[in-house]
């Protein structure tokens, strides 16, 4: 009988432990998800554009970047990308690309975590249209633009 009843306790101790387990994995993925932060998005060579791009963790290695801009031109797509330095001094070359901002709108998951976005000096950039890719209408600093929604520069909040 003592050997039935320790056999037993072996049987739902290891059941308890693959249980907690499968929990501790569902944890793990959902870790890094929900945090994000906001950017202000400025006009730049007097375009009149402005918003916002809200960058979103999609766990610990993807980004999903969204611009809201106003005062840009209807139907013109306008090629958009994150670039490595900041507004005043970008690196020229596109760090990641973003979907075209077509009526003020754009949407991109990045292959890269949102940690990393907000520890480097980086900036969103959007260009006045394909024809004329070197006029930037409007940009914001990831760094130093980002801030939560209760307002601290560069926090990062959890997604409500």
């Amino acid at each position: 009988m003592k050997r039935q009843w320790l056999v037993g306790m072996v049987i739902v101790a290891a059941a308890t432990g693959v249980a907690f387990a499968q929990e501790a994995k569902k944890g793990d993925a959902k870790k890094g998800q929900g945090k994000s932060v906001s950017v202000k998005m400025s006009p730049q060579n007097k375009s009149g554009e402005s918003g916002t791009a809200r960058l979103t963790a999609e766990g610990a290695d993807k980004t999903r970047v969204v611009i809201s801009l106003k005062g840009g031109p209807k139907g013109t797509p306008q090629p958009a990308h994150i670039h490595e330095g900041s507004c005043a001094k970008l690196d020229p070359k596109p760090k990641h690309g973003l979907e075209n901002v077509v009526d003020g709108k754009s949407t991109t998951v990045v292959p890269v975590g949102l940690s990393e976005l907000m520890s480097g000096k980086m900036a969103i950039n959007v260009h006045k249209s394909t024809d004329d890719i070197k006029t930037y209408v409007s940009c914001g600093d990831i760094g130093k633009g980002g801030s939560s929604k209760g307002g601290k520069k560069g926090a990062m909040d959890k997604k409500s």
